[in-house]
């Protein structure tokens, strides 16, 4: 009987890279069966991005936004999330904008040249897997997180190791982990060397005429306050995407409290070229 690690080096590895939520997903394992855990993680992914995916007509998601109704069990869970992080927040993040983060969409892809001025409100019921709403949803700060989630769950065995990344949404890394520059260059902000769930979030990806895909309901207020935020979360990917997005629509002061406040959360707000970190960030970074 050899070792875990002579078992991964004699099973090999697999490298999977392809486009979900509208971004690129990779997909990294090495171990036994390596080969058929990515195409599985691949294939997990691309069918919960055709349920969950708001800007599919087909999808679930949008039949729920369309028919005010639906069945699916991954909505339903992703939504039941989405609903304790609009309490835990006090409405920060909100899933309730689906018509906004529609037309913010529209907006930055040059579809439309006029901003959403006004937020909404509603009401959301769950009964089972069956989800109700009078009101448009906005699961986008969540589905990724999720996705990345369940693709990650599919290379889970004692002889395989990997991870998902989608976007700067990442399942716990098997090795360090670059944190991008907003600015485009080639160094990165810090090198992470965690076993924590990653998420970024920041405007610098996706703008335009100084407006990007984040928004807070509660101010009416639409565009990222920071150059970027990375957040490591020990519960799950899902949550990691809803904090980072949170914390990026958060003024500085309020977002450096909310993380340090958050149990299982450490957050790396970069605000006007500065770092602003949690206490417990820096057992996150490598050689720190």
């Amino acid at each position: 009987m050899g070792t875990l690690a002579s078992l991964y080096e004699r099973a090999g590895d697999a490298h999977r890279e392809f486009n979900c939520c509208d971004t690129e997903f990779v997909v990294q394992v090495a171990g036994m069966r390596a080969d058929a855990a990515a195409a599985a993680a691949r294939d997990k992914a691309g069918s919960l991005e055709g349920q969950l995916n708001a800007f599919e007509s087909a999808s679930a998601v949008s039949k729920l936004n369309r028919e005010g109704t639906v069945t699916n069990k991954h909505v339903s869970r992703v939504i039941r999330r989405g609903l304790e992080y609009f309490d835990r927040t006090g409405g920060v993040f909100d899933i309730h904008q689906g018509r906004v983060e529609r037309d913010l969409k529209s907006f930055l892809r040059g579809d439309i040249d006029v901003l959403p001025e006004t937020f909404d409100t509603g009401t959301v019921h769950i009964d089972g897997n069956q989800v109700t709403t009078d009101v448009a949803l906005d699961l986008n700060g969540l589905a990724k997180g999720y996705i990345v989630d369940r693709a990650a769950e599919t290379l889970d065995a004692p002889t395989r190791r990997g991870f998902v990344s989608g976007g700067g949404d990442m399942s716990p890394p098997t090795g360090s982990i670059a944190i991008e520059s907003p600015y485009g260059d080639d160094r990165p902000l810090k090198i992470l060397d965690t076993e924590w769930h990653i998420a970024t979030s920041g405007g610098y990806r996706r703008k335009r005429d100084g407006t990007d895909h984040v928004y807070d309901p509660t101010t009416e207020s639409l565009g990222s306050r920071h150059d970027s935020v990375t957040v490591v979360t020990q519960r799950d990917c899902m949550e990691a995407d809803a904090l980072a997005t949170a914390l990026a629509a958060l003024p500085l002061g309020e977002a450096k409290a909310f993380a340090e406040e958050w149990d299982g959360l450490e957050a790396l707000v970069f605000h006007d070229g500065v770092f602003h970190t949690t206490s417990g960030f820096k057992a996150h970074v490598l050689d720190a």
